[in-house]
């Protein structure tokens, strides 16, 4: 494992990428924490746009140097800024890019430096801020970003940041009465892990959270509810105008947040009740455009309107938890009724899984072909009972993961289903399995204990090692074109499998993103989907 003593801009890029990752796998985790100051679920939503913003910055642009990369990196973070957590965000990728630029280059010592400057970046654009939150998570991480190699200083500033964020439920009134952490901290550590996981190769070691078994419907992030306005917009101003603009935006709302978006550029947030108060005092510090007002009792109608669910077959505890974090409702697997070691649930368990969403319309992934008719069965007995219900033919996990990436539910639902479906069926899945006879394959005859490779379903590889035959299939996927790949690693594979797996698709395939989870499915040992 190759541990980087500095960060290049690929490895920036590279950050970036896993970040985006990352934060879509945690988002509706850290949607779900929200109760400070009010209840929500957009939090990481926002952090996820955010961080968006920032990778598509990055890669419209070829920077020379670590600096480059992370100057562009923060800009299009606070470009892209989505509500406060965005901000603040934004403001630590800030500190970074300052550091690095000022250095010259970006090992250990420049981090370091470059995360307290973000914690102070971050503070200070915050009008009211308060201890308990993503704030204080920031400044414990800075606080503790110590190391002689630049693998150190990410690994402590991760560990510092995870014990900070567990204090948060006693730091916080709210936090406390729910039982949670704070949603804004959560995401930071993710995106700090995503940085350990570049940096070093490997995730961090992190607290498991809990996370509210109902999600909060409201719909704002933060701030008094007695504010019924979101006001966003560039603003192109002098420094010195920017301390009178936030002053007379505190004197209209609350969750002001004023942050620098390149020279002489700034981007500002607030909640209001008189969304034209909030543009005039824009007016008379600069030029403001790219203006945004959203209503949040619009939002909420939205919310309220939104009775869909879904419902996956997950074959495995790592892949349940993937599956979950998004919001979905998990179905677990065990052996079928034929009692021949494949896995699938009963028609009885799919039907309570539904019932057990409460929703009107339900989407059903089944994730593997032989589960396909036990969803169709049930998807057939609940319509029955009024349920409106439709299954996504998906043939593997990763068919499932690609669906859940595009599913939303505030869209219609005929249009959501629609797009769940093409994303599913735009994702080729390859799969290892072990023969357990002797048969004929379309490439040969196998023999008990051969490995097969399956690309699609159909058999194209066979072999006496994992490894071997897994490198393989990902060359077969590389030669037809990947922008994306997801390798997720079973129960009986071998050791580091993952991490070799990954080795070799970035030697053959540099510009290809690569994301590794511990799938945890007993049937396959790896399994491999690109997009």
């Amino acid at each position: 494992m190759i541990v980087l003593d500095t960060l290049d801009a690929a490895a920036v890029r590279r950050w970036s990428r896993i970040a985006v990752e990352l934060l879509a796998a945690h988002r509706s985790e850290i949607d779900a924490l929200n109760v400070f100051p009010v209840p929500d679920s957009d939090t990481g939503t926002n952090m996820l746009l955010t961080l968006r913003a920032a990778a598509d910055a990055l890669a419209a642009e070829e920077p020379a140097d670590a600096a480059a990369a992370l100057a562009t990196m923060s800009d299009g973070a606070a470009l892209g800024a989505v509500g406060n957590s965005g901000f603040i965000v934004s403001q630590i990728l800030r500190g970074l890019a300052s550091a690095a630029g000022e250095s010259g280059e970006c090992d250990g010592d420049v981090v370091a430096a470059g995360l307290d400057a973000g914690a102070t970046f971050a503070r200070a654009a915050v009008v009211s801020p308060v201890d308990g939150t993503i704030l204080t998570v920031a400044r414990a991480a800075a606080d503790q970003a110590r190391g002689a190699t630049l693998g150190e200083v990410v690994t402590a500033a991760v560990a510092a940041a995870d014990e900070a964020l567990q204090r948060t439920t006693m730091q916080l009134v709210d936090l406390a009465e729910a039982g949670v952490v704070d949603a804004g901290g959560r995401g930071l550590v993710v995106l700090l892990d995503a940085l350990a996981r570049t940096v070093t190769g490997a995730a961090a070691v992190l607290t498991p959270v809990f996370t509210p078994a109902r999600r909060h419907e409201a719909t704002r992030e933060s701030g008094s509810p007695e504010f019924g306005f979101e006001v966003q917009y560039l603003l192109d101003a002098p420094e010195s105008a920017v301390d009178t603009l936030r002053v007379a935006l505190a004197e209209l709302g609350d969750s002001v947040a004023v942050v620098a978006a390149g020279t002489g550029t700034w981007k500002v947030h607030v909640h209001v009740n008189d969304a034209g108060a909030a543009i005039e005092a824009g007016v008379e510090a600069g030029r403001p455009h790219q203006i945004a007002v959203v209503r949040f009792a619009d939002q909420i109608d939205a919310a309220d309107r939104a009775a869909s669910a879904v419902v996956a077959v997950a074959p495995g505890a790592g892949l349940a938890h993937l599956f979950e974090a998004e919001g979905v409702y998990v179905v677990d697997s065990g052996p079928d009724a034929d009692g021949d070691g494949a896995i699938g649930p009963s028609t009885e368990e799919v039907v309570a899984a539904i019932h057990a969403t409460g929703a009107r319309e339900l989407v059903l992934l089944p994730n593997a072909s032989r589960v396909t008719g036990v969803a169709e069965a049930a998807a057939a007995h609940v319509r029955a009972q009024g349920v409106r219900v439709s299954v996504v033919p998906t043939r593997s996990p990763v068919q499932g993961l690609a669906a859940i990436a595009v599913h939303d539910a505030t869209r219609r639902f005929d249009d959501d289903v629609v797009a769940m479906a093409e994303a599913a069926a735009a994702t080729r899945f390859a799969e290892l399995t072990i023969a357990q006879a002797e048969g004929l394959t379309a490439v040969g005859i196998c023999e008990p204990g051969d490995v097969l490779g399956l690309i699609d379903g159909e058999v194209v590889e066979i072999g006496r090692g994992m490894l071997a035959v897994a490198f393989n299939l990902v060359d077969r996927l590389l030669g037809v074109g990947a922008e994306l790949m997801t390798i997720l690693v079973g129960a009986d594979a071998p050791n580091r499998a993952g991490a070799l797996i990954e080795a070799h698709v970035r030697e053959r395939a540099p510009f290809t993103d690569v994301s590794v989870y511990d799938g945890g499915q007993p049937d396959h040992p790896v399994i491999i989907g690109v997009e």
